[in-house]
């Protein structure tokens, strides 16, 4: 499944983020993929805004699963105060986005050369 989120990184420590997630370390990035987090990205808008995009079995399954971790129980007391207004870590504190599009769950149900229904009239 697909799964989108979004958090708000503390405008002043926007920097700290990025050079942070350019050097991921390999233990985390392993703890990740091992927990069932795939196709995983963070975009990062200029204000702070962060939505991430990650591809997983069972999102609550894979959270868990990296909870277990001791990787990630230091990565996101690391991580966590560079987030405005979070009392919890950021991977517990982002609010979950609806999919309300994907174009390829369009097209698998979609026969092949329809068009517009308005167009044919």
């Amino acid at each position: 499944m697909r799964y989108c989120f979004q958090l708000q990184v503390r405008p002043d420590r926007i920097d700290e983020y990025v050079e942070r997630h350019r050097t991921v370390w390999p233990e985390m990035l392993h703890a990740l993929a091992e927990s069932g987090w795939r196709n995983y990205s963070l975009f990062l808008r200029a204000d702070g805004l962060l939505i991430g995009y990650v591809e997983a079995d069972d999102l609550a399954t894979a959270q868990a699963a990296m909870d277990r971790t001791e990787v990630n129980a230091r990565w996101q007391a690391e991580m966590g105060e560079l987030f405005v207004d979070l009392d919890v870590p950021p991977d517990q504190g982002f609010l979950l986005l609806e999919e309300v599009f994907h174009l390829e769950d369009q097209l698998d149900v979609v026969p092949t050369g329809q068009t517009n229904a308005s167009e044919g009239s």
